[in-house]
């Protein structure tokens, strides 16, 4: 069964979001600057966010069909 490239890139992009939190995580544990860790963390919650919804416009993301297969 071949996986649906936007299914791919969703959870490519929802495991760089949960690696970036644990790195903002880190930097402000040791009181480091996590500016660009923040601003990279919120385009990449962008993205993911705008790549669902075009899924889900698109019915690409139907869970029962994803069973079935």
């Amino acid at each position: 069964m071949e996986e649906d490239p936007d299914t791919y890139r969703i959870l490519k992009l929802r495991a760089e979001i949960l690696e970036l939190g644990s790195a903002i995580r880190q930097l402000q544990r040791e009181g480091l600057d996590d500016a660009a860790a923040q601003l990279l963390i919120t385009r990449k919650r962008a993205q993911l966010d705008h790549l669902v919804k075009m899924n889900s416009a698109n019915g690409a993301l139907n869970i029962t069909t994803a069973q079935r297969g």
